[in-house]
C-alpha cells in the first residue's frame, strides 16, 4: 500500500548513510547543540548533510506532505494540519558517530493520522537494513543478503531476558532496574533504533530507556518495525506515544518489549517509578 513511500525512503536513507560514511572516514568537527541549560548534544556535519538529502529528496517526491527532521526547523503549524508527516532522524547514535564506532543509524517513518505507518532503520557500517510497512510486517536484509521476516522471542521470564542497554548513558537508575527485575544479561549499543531493532530479531528482549530527552524522530521508524514483528513500544507508563503534539519530546520515556511480556513489565515497573518519584507527564500539548 506505501510500496512507493518504501522505496523512496529506502533509497534516500542508503544515499544519506553512503555521504555519512564519507565524513566517517574523512574526518569532521564536532559541535555542541544545546536542547536547554543544562543538556546538550554532539552535532556534526554528517548529521546535516544527512538531513538535507532525505528532507530534499520527500519533498520532490511528496510535496504535499509534512516533513519533521531533527536538524531542520519545526513547521509545527503545517505538520498539525498535515495527515501524513515524515518523522527523520539523520543520524541516530551521533555520540557513537563521533566515537568512531558503527553503531549509528539513519531513520526514516512516515506517521499517518499520528501513527507510525511505516519504518525505515539503516545502518550505513555493516549495510544493515531494518524496514517495515504497517500490517506488512517486518524485515531485515544484511549486506547483500535476500530479506528475511523479523519475529520477537517469545521469553517471559525476566532472568532470562537480554536487556539492550546503552553503551554511553548508563545511569543509576538503569542499575536498579536491572536489580529490581533481575535480568542477568545485557546488551549494550548505541542509537536507539539499532536497540529496538535487537528486539525485533531476537538478539535482545526489551529496552527501557527512562531519560526525558528523546523526541518523536529516535522512536517513530523504531516502533513501526519493532510493532510489526509482533513486539511493542510504549512510554515507561505504559501509555501510547501520541505524534500529533507540538510539543515532539518524549517526556515519559520509552518502554520496549517483545510483546509477549509488555503488561508484565510494565507492572513490574511500577513500584521503581515510585521509588525514582517519576510522575506521568500529561498535558503537553
Amino acid at each position: 500500500m506505501l510500496e512507493n513511500e518504501f522505496q523512496t525512503a529506502q533509497q534516500l536513507a542508503r544515499d544519506a548513510g553512503k555521504a555519512i560514511l564519507k565524513f566517517f572516514y574523512e574526518g569532521f568537527e564536532i559541535l555542541e547543540k544545546p536542547l536547554n541549560d543544562h543538556y546538550s548534544e554532539p552535532v556534526t556535519i554528517a548529521d546535516t548533510t544527512s538531513s538535507r538529502i532525505i528532507v530534499e529528496g520527500l519533498a520532490a517526491e511528496f510535496p504535499g506532505d509534512a516533513i519533521l527532521s531533527e536538524e531542520e526547523i519545526d513547521d509545527t503549524e503545517r505538520r498539525l494540519a498535515s495527515d501524513r508527516v515524515w518523522i527523520i532522524d539523520p543520524l541516530d547514535g551521533t555520540k557513537g558517530f563521533t566515537e568512531k564506532k558503527g553503531d549509528f543509524a539513519v531513520q526514516i517513518a512516515l506517521s499517518v493520522h499520528g501513527e507510525p505507518a511505516l519504518g525505515i532503520v539503516y545502518q550505513p557500517i555493516g549495510n544493515l537494513f531494518y524496514g517495515a510497512v504497517k500490517g506488512e510486517g517486518a524485515f531485515l536484509s544484511k549486506e547483500d543478503e535476500s530479506a528475511f521476516r523479523l519475529q520477537t522471542s517469545t521469553v517471559t521470564s525476566f532472568e532470562d531476558m537480554t536487556i539492550a542497554v546503552s553503551r554511553s548513558h548508563r545511569s543509576r537508575f538503569m542499575e536498579r532496574v536491572c536489580e529490581h527485575f533481575d535480568f542477568r544479561k545485557e546488551y549494550p549499543h548505541g542509537s536507539v533504533g539499532l536497540k529496538v531493532g535487537f528486539l525485533a530479531q531476537k538478539t535482545a528482549d526489551i529496552y527501557i530507556h527512562m531519560s526525558p530527552h528523546t523526541k518523536y524522530w529516535d522512536t517513530a521508524a523504531p516502533q513501526i518495525i519493532l510493532e510489526e514483528a509482533g513486539g511493542r513500544l510504549t512510554d515507561i507508563f505504559g501509555g501510547t506515544i501520541d505524534y500529533t503534539k507540538a510539543d515532539v519530546r518524549n517526556h515519559n520515556g520509552i518502554f520496549a518489549t517483545n510483546g509477549i511480556s509488555h503488561e508484565a513489565a510494565i507492572t513490574t515497573l511500577k513500584p521503581l517509578l515510585t521509588e525514582f518519584g517519576r510522575l506521568k507527564v500529561t498535558g503537553k500539548n
